[in-house]
């Protein structure tokens, strides 16, 4: 009897270790998803920083107006 009732144990260990493995999987796959989405924007915050860069970098370049 001892022998079934170690199977038994060893048989829930592993379904709770499945159990985990999927909920650990699941969650790095959404925080995958959210890296990425982040990095996405972060991409883009740094375009328009450089775009924003670059038109105020091509106004300080300008001559002063005639009449100083």
């Amino acid at each position: 009897m001892e022998l079934e009732q170690r199977i038994v144990d060893l048989e829930a260990r592993l379904a709770f270790q499945d159990d985990t493995i999927q909920t650990l999987s699941d969650v790095m796959f959404a925080q995958a998803q959210a890296v990425e989405r982040l990095q996405a924007q972060l991409e883009l915050l740094a375009r328009r920083q450089e775009d924003i860069q670059g038109r105020l970098g091509a106004e300080d370049d300008e001559a002063p107006p005639p009449h100083y």
